[in-house]
């Protein structure tokens, strides 16, 4: 029976997941990974770790689903994105630790940017705001800040990568500098309509375009993983960033169909066809996975969608489990927080790292607002819970202004999708029935999907989207009126959390 091998490497854990020919899992590993955070709105990862940790859960993946390599059609990635790798060509080693996505060292020269009037270049040409969250300050901050890096990368020397093309470069132990498009867009340096590095933001960014890895379609023959790796060749034939690929899994292949990942942060995207939709209401236009058999990016069919991305989402209950020690494990949260029939007025806006969409705030901070003597944990671990979908339904508010297309389910995944009450929550909150379906490693299985396109397993999407089956549907049970006051009181939150370390 062919398989496909989907590594999935996340902001909190490195994953890997053999998958047959039905879409089953036969055989997983994870392991976490560390977190760094050597100075207040700083967020690191060691690359070498990331590297390690994703080859040992691939080899335990596949000898628990009992095949070698050799019984690999193919292996696909999915990945943190916008998190920034820099390392020498020759050596193979980061000069410095990877950037997480998460991290807000840059917002002074992002401010500086929009000071200089560069956001509605950046937008037109990329459909991002200029924000830390992507690649490309960080890429001109390490540059800048390590010695002699910027003349090295001018000479060629050095390598630039989000995690997937650093992934790859080791899987192929240093053969092959690659990324997709959905990855690609994610850095402010890639034009999403003519699918290239675009000259013009390279200058503004003062990056190196010697640095940049080839773009390719996300199903596509990016290269071969070195017999030694896993035991044999094997080859690499679909990268998408983690959202997209979980947008792919989900079978949300045509316009106006919506999913949401609940993982460290929690991302919403809409799928918009063929048509970059400019967004208004604070939103990201973005590529969608891309297929086809282009020579590269440029020559693909363009897909595109809506995105919305929460900062923190789970986060927020490894942070309670982590540092408040509410409880032991991220499950508990589900029956304290259920101990109590609602929130009593507490608010918690999880702003750690800043406010994403709506709001994009890289100054706002971390509120918990409403407290009484009467308050305890169960409220605060209630109010946590109910963050996170506030905070998805303010992104939802705005992707349905912006596409004119009134949302009738939101398909949902990622870890926190196993927790009964906030998915409830989620639906009241929305007014729009949410769907959780039997296979919630969206993520790994959209890796796999695309790998298994390019080589031929899969025919077609819809082969892929036969597939795809709901395990529990959440309707909407609370009075419209009274989620409306909750998340009128939920914004008067949002609104004191705004600005803070600015304002500092």
């Amino acid at each position: 029976m062919p398989c496909v091998l989907a590594l999935d490497q996340g902001t909190t854990s490195s994953r890997a997941i053999v998958f047959d020919e039905q879409g089953i899992a036969l055989g997983s590993a994870q392991r976490e990974l560390r977190q760094l955070y050597p100075q207040p709105g700083w967020v690191e990862h060691d690359a070498q770790e990331i590297w390690l940790t994703q080859r040992n859960v691939a080899r335990e993946a596949l000898e628990k689903a009992g095949i070698g390599a050799d019984g690999l059609r193919a292996l696909g990635i999915a990945n943190q994105r916008e998190t920034t790798v820099l390392w020498d060509r020759q050596t193979g080693e980061p000069l410095y630790n990877a950037i997480v996505w998460q991290d807000r060292r840059t917002a002074p020269q992002c401010a500086d940017l929009r000071a200089a009037g560069a956001e509605e270049t950046v937008r037109a040409k990329t459909g991002l705001v200029i924000d830390p969250y992507f690649s490309a300050t960080k890429i001109a901050w390490l540059l800048d800040h390590l010695p002699g890096a910027r003349v090295r990368a001018e000479r060629g020397e050095l390598a630039f990568g989000t995690i997937d093309t650093w992934l790859v470069w080791q899987l192929s132990q240093s053969r092959t500098h690659v990324t997709d498009p959905s990855n690609a867009s994610r850095t402010m340096l890639f034009n999403i309509h003519t699918g290239d590095w675009d000259d013009e933001l390279l200058r503004l960014l003062r990056v190196p375009r010697a640095i940049l890895p080839e773009v390719y379609p996300s199903a596509h023959a990016f290269g071969m993983v070195a017999p030694d790796i896993l035991g044999a060749a094997v080859p690499i034939a679909g990268i998408a960033g983690d959202q997209q690929a979980a947008l792919f899994g989900q079978a949300c292949h045509h316009a106006g169909m919506a999913k949401n990942t609940y993982g460290t942060g929690c991302f919403m995207l809409m799928h918009t066809g063929e048509r970059a939709v400019a967004s208004a209401n604070g939103l990201l236009t973005t590529a969608a996975a891309q297929l086809g058999r282009a020579r590269d990016a440029r020559d693909a069919d363009k897909e595109y969608a809506l995105e919305g991305s929460v900062f923190v989402g789970g986060a927020v209950v490894q942070w309670l489990r982590d540092e408040l020690r509410f409880f032991r494990s991220a499950h508990e949260i589900e029956e304290l927080a259920a101990s109590v029939p609602d929130n009593a007025g507490v608010y918690l806006v999880p702003a750690f790292t800043g406010l994403g969409a709506p709001h994009w705030d890289p100054f706002a901070r971390g509120t918990l607002i409403g407290l009484t003597r009467g308050s305890g944990r169960a409220h605060i671990a209630r109010a946590a819970l109910e963050s996170i979908a506030y905070q998805s339904a303010d992104v939802l508010e705005a992707m349905q202004k912006d596409s004119g297309v009134k949302l009738a389910e939101l398909r949902v995944d990622g870890g926190a999708a196993v927790n009964d009450l906030l998915m409830q929550f989620q639906a009241d909150i929305l007014g729009v029935t949410v769907v959780r379906p039997r296979v919630l490693e969206t993520t790994a299985l959209g890796a796999a999907y695309l790998a298994g396109l390019a080589t031929s397993l899969w025919s077609s999407r819809e082969a892929i989207a036969a597939h795809w089956e709901a395990d529990r549907r959440f309707e909407p049970q609370m009075d419209a009126s009274a989620a409306a006051e909750l998340v009128a009181r939920w914004h008067g939150a949002v609104h004191r959390s705004l600005r803070w370390a600015e304002l500092a």
